[in-house]
């Protein structure tokens, strides 16, 4: 039965790059399989981090602790403040893994806000497009550390671009975008926001 990608398959893909044969478990013990691993990811936290229709939650409600402050949880990548937060008084921004307030230097914001958040998803949370995405980058990254060869990156490479290019695609399709999500378009719209957050080279 064909099912989406696994992280051992996308792991076993890897190692078939530089000619290793695969392993069974993601714990085998075999060095250039935890360096695969380790890869994968590194380039799965990097590509979420860019932000996307299916790892974006807009309006996530975040409670403030005893003390106040707005404590991340551990799978955000990045929080924005909506519009309707932004005033002359208050600028909430991502600090680390707390929320701090520019204006009046302080993470102590003493109240519940909601973020406009990315999420960091397992790898088998993620849809199959993106899988392969991660996998083909990460399958170039790896032959370049551990061979080095340019004859096999440049081969990698147009396997990525077509994934890329795929990927995109389904944003497109999933994201239902117009032309007031672009960053340049809402900037001149609404000058008075300041700096907005980005997701994939479109503002929200």
């Amino acid at each position: 039965m064909t099912t989406p990608t696994s992280k051992i398959e996308a792991v076993n893909s890897m190692l078939s790059t530089i000619g290793e044969a695969p392993v069974n478990s993601l714990s085998s013990g075999l060095v250039d399989a935890e360096t695969a691993e380790t890869i994968l990811n590194e380039v799965s936290r990097s590509i979420q981090a860019m932000g996307w229709n299916f790892n974006t939650e807009l309006n996530y409600p975040i409670v403030a602790d005893s003390d106040g402050n707005i404590n991340l949880p551990q799978n955000i990548l990045r929080a924005d403040a909506p519009a309707k937060y932004r005033s002359s008084k208050n600028e909430y921004i991502q600090r680390g893994s707390r929320i701090y307030d520019k204006r009046q230097h302080t993470f102590n914001i003493g109240k519940d806000l909601s973020f406009d958040v990315v999420v960091l998803l397992d790898f088998t949370d993620l849809p199959e497009v993106a899988r392969r995405y991660i996998t083909v980058k990460s399958a170039r990254i790896f032959q370049e550390r551990v061979v080095g060869s340019d004859t096999l990156s440049a081969m990698n490479r147009n396997d990525e671009q077509e994934a890329l290019f795929a990927l995109r695609e389904m944003e497109g399709d999933n994201g239902d975008y117009n032309i007031f999500d672009d960053y340049g378009t809402a900037s001149v719209l609404d000058r008075s926001i300041g700096t907005k957050g980005i997701r994939n080279g479109s503002s929200f």
